[in-house]
């Protein structure tokens, strides 16, 4: 069947598997060039605030707490609490900006004296990997929720420091305000260097990812474009410099079998097209010399 084509319409279809081909293969690539893009884009973002969340937890056991800890031993203060802290602070800037209002942060702890800081289920497991692997130090992946996908780092929480134990040893020694609080029930029983949950921030992908479809759909149509309009003009060029060249030869050269030697091949240049105008020239005139020797006989 391809045998049997015009010559425009084989160049035409070898120009639109190549088309075809070149945009498949760049479509692949710039997926996964852009798949990664926005994965290390959502997660600098997301480091930024972990980040962030530490130097206040940092902060606060560091500055605010040894100002505060004598009046603590007389009523509840959570300001003094580094996780405390993390999660109001976190909270303000969500409700406070739009732009965050999607993102979360949590201690999850599998025993805390906050209930609102215990790990979900999901939250667990991320412990549990870190419990059963000290060396494992960040956890980072997708996540989907019902409203989405989530980006999401972890890392452990360890007790490093014995002032750690003050609040979560046992119920006796815990100050008297804490217990008063949150009760005997939970956040105790904690040990020196146990790693007993993990901080998470949670980064809304959608938006990002949104961003990376639309700037995948832009490029492919800019290079869709500029592909087709070399098609367009490569067909252009063959038509005027392979094409109609050598439909003309073929019109002389059928009224030359026809005996009419009227006509003649034009001068076509010196390229392969304009050789071949010449050997048909050449062929006709030793057709004309032929015909005329047997005349004359």
């Amino acid at each position: 069947m391809f045998k049997n084509w015009k010559l425009r319409k084989k160049f035409t279809a070898i120009l639109v598997g190549i088309l075809i081909v070149g945009l498949s293969t760049l479509a692949i690539t710039m997926g996964l060039i852009l798949k990664i893009a926005t994965e290390n884009q959502i997660a600098s973002k997301a480091q930024i605030l972990m980040e962030t969340m530490n130097s206040v937890r940092d902060y606060t056991n560091s500055q605010i707490r040894p100002e505060l800890i004598e009046r603590s031993q007389e009523e509840f203060l959570p300001e003094t609490l580094p996780t405390y802290s993390a999660r109001e602070i976190f909270e303000s800037l969500r409700n406070n900006n739009p732009e965050y209002r999607d993102f979360f942060y949590k201690a999850a702890t599998l025993n805390p004296t906050n209930l609102r800081d215990r790990a979900d289920k999901f939250e667990a497991e991320i412990v549990e990997r870190f419990i059963s692997d000290p060396d494992l130090k960040e956890v980072s992946d997708f996540r989907n929720i019902s409203g989405g996908q989530l980006f999401f780092i972890a890392r452990p929480i360890q007790i490093k420091k014995e002032s750690c134990l003050e609040c979560h040893s046992t119920p006796e020694n815990a100050p008297p305000s804490v217990v008063e609080r949150y009760g005997t029930t939970n956040g105790f029983g904690w040990q020196l260097n146990e790693i007993v949950g993990a901080q998470m921030i949670s980064v809304p992908a959608h938006t990002v990812v949104s961003q990376s479809r639309q700037l995948f759909v832009v490029i492919m149509a800019i290079v869709s474009s500029i592909i087709v309009s070399i098609i367009l003009l490569v067909n252009y060029l063959l038509n005027q410099n392979v094409i109609r060249p050598l439909k003309k030869i073929s019109r002389v050269a059928e009224e030359v079998s026809v005996g009419n030697m009227e006509v003649d091949f034009e001068e076509l240049g010196k390229d392969e097209i304009g050789n071949l105008a010449d050997a048909f020239r050449r062929m006709k005139l030793s057709l004309a010399m032929a015909m005329n020797r047997l005349n004359k006989r």
